[in-house]
């Protein structure tokens, strides 16, 4: 995916800022810590083995490629995903419309570092003069080139026109 996208967003990142097919490579990436997994699936109360359970996964999930060690909760990979992607995409957002589409692709494990990509789907008038409705599709890719993590996001983005003054 990285070497279609180099495109990066204005500094603005506006309704008008965006056209279907546009693709951008945000610029940060973030390695997955024991903190991040262990932590954050604690306090989602999120207790299945997979997450905490070290020998269950060597044993049990011996020779499945990706699941012989502990994986990182889903919700936060993607979670992390749209997070790189926000300063992009996310500066001039009214409101979130949807989340769907969310596939997670491939394990990801703690010391794995993810990057974001966006592809903007769509973009349509909205029922106000100051916003207009912008469909993302977010991928995650892991320091592979792995995609681990593919969603749609609708939000309602303000219009330049009407903000910028």
């Amino acid at each position: 995916m990285h070497c279609h996208a180099s495109e990066l967003t204005s500094p603005d990142n506006y309704f008008e800022d965006f056209q279907p097919g546009q693709v951008f490579r945000h610029a940060r990436g973030k390695t997955m810590t024991e903190m991040d997994n262990v932590l954050l699936t604690n306090m989602v109360m999120n207790t299945a083995a997979a997450h905490f359970d070290e020998h269950l996964m060597k044993t049990a999930f011996a020779g499945l490629k990706g699941f012989d060690t502990r994986v990182v909760f889903g919700g936060i990979n993607f979670s992390l995903v749209l997070g790189l992607a926000a300063q992009d995409t996310g500066e001039q957002v009214l409101q979130e419309l949807a989340l769907d589409q969310i596939r997670l692709l491939t394990p990801v494990h703690h010391g794995d570092t993810l990057y974001a990509f966006t592809e903007v789907l769509e973009t349509t008038e909205a029922e106000r003069d100051d916003a207009g409705i912008v469909t993302f599709r977010h991928y995650g890719v892991n320091q592979n080139d792995e995609m681990v993590f593919t969603g749609n996001r609708k939000v309602l983005m303000k219009r330049r026109s009407a903000w910028a003054k």
